[in-house]
């Protein structure tokens, strides 16, 4: 029987090939050459399979880490498409196409004696000077929530007609959600509260989640959170409500987190006597900035009413310094008026 043979005929009885095989010495050479053929049929296609399982899930694990990086716009704000293509420097006599699908968003070519000619859709834009520094970026005038995860694409069209693509650009859009508004309504017996949180305008869809006591979660079942989108807009309004058992002195916060803008909206209700906090990390800094401006805004006044008493007490001095001379001046001259006055007169004689 071959060596294939035998390992077949051990692969079918489940047994392994032990390395024993190779310590006959006088087959050894002819063994050497013929030692990949003893791994079992069964065993080889497994471990084809585990490879491919093992590059396809690196391949996904590389594709979910690095991710779609997309542009982000503002809904209702202007934003840019960067394209940079440095090769159309040299050639003339081109036109370029930005397309969304199968849609032309824009066209612009650039002739020989140098004229450009550009067609847009939704008042679209490019740079005019684009050939000369390679800068093809789209602009879009405005943004809205429809336009979510679309692509965008350059092509350049040469002159037999032939398009190449060059740029791709993905746009996310996003929209900042109103300062949560919180009321609490207290049932006329027991310790029954429910929670109504309500916020508007935002894109897209966001988390809300609630908090007792800023650090507990509240039942399974006791949130029941709406989200309505707007016809003519396409923004969210979102409208949480909580039922739960709670004493009338602890605190309830609804959380409103846009992922998209990285903005996270808290509204707290401190008890029935207490008021309700509406907190938003996005205007924190508005306000150190308005504090410190305040305080800069108060140094400098201060400092200039305490320049202008120093000047005011110059002036004084400087008044009285003047006022001085003139007193002695006025003074000797009485005193020597009152000398003449004492002079005796000369009498007159018939000589």
């Amino acid at each position: 029987m071959s060596v294939r043979g035998v390992s077949d005929h051990f692969c079918q009885k489940g047994i392994l090939v032990r390395d024993q095989v190779w310590n006959n010495k006088p087959r050894h050479n002819e063994l050497q050459g013929e030692r990949s053929a003893l791994m079992c049929p069964r065993e080889r296609a497994m471990s084809v399979a585990l490879w491919r399982a093992g590059l396809l899930l690196c391949l996904w694990c590389v594709r979910s880490c690095l991710g779609e990086k997309c542009v982000l716009g503002i809904v209702g704000r202007p934003v840019s498409l960067p394209c940079f293509y440095p090769q159309m420097l040299p050639f003339v006599n081109f036109s370029i196409e930005w397309r969304h699908d199968d849609e032309v968003v824009l066209r612009s070519s650039w002739k020989e004696d140098g004229k450009v000619e550009i067609w847009s859709l939704n008042y679209a834009t490019i740079s005019t000077d684009a050939a000369l520094t390679g800068n093809f970026s789209l602009e879009l005038p405005a943004i809205h929530p429809k336009e979510d995860r679309m692509h965008y694409s350059l092509f350049i069209i040469s002159q037999e007609n032939q398009s190449t693509p060059a740029c791709t650009a993905c746009l996310r859009t996003a929209a900042s959600f109103s300062a949560p508004l919180l009321q609490r309504e207290d049932a006329a017996e027991g310790d029954e509260a429910t929670f109504l949180c309500h916020s508007s305008g935002g894109y897209p869809q966001p988390a809300v989640y609630w908090l007792i006591n800023n650090t507990d979660d509240p039942p399974e079942g006791s949130v029941t959170t709406q989200a309505a989108s707007l016809p003519n807009s396409s923004l969210y309004n979102i409208t949480s409500h909580l039922t739960v058992n709670v004493s009338k002195e602890a605190s309830v916060s609804c959380v409103i987190k846009n992922l998209s803008m990285n903005e996270t909206l808290t509204s707290t209700s401190y008890g029935v006597n207490g008021a309700t906090v509406v907190v938003s990390r996005a205007s924190e800094a508005m306000w150190i900035f308005s504090t410190v401006l305040c305080v800069v805004v108060g140094l400098m006044v201060v400092a200039g009413v305490v320049y202008q008493i120093h000047l005011d007490r110059i002036n004084k001095r400087r008044k009285r310094e003047y006022k001085q001379p003139e007193r002695g001046y006025k003074r000797r001259y009485r005193y020597k008026g009152e000398a003449e006055d004492m002079k005796p007169e000369p009498k007159e004689t018939d000589a």
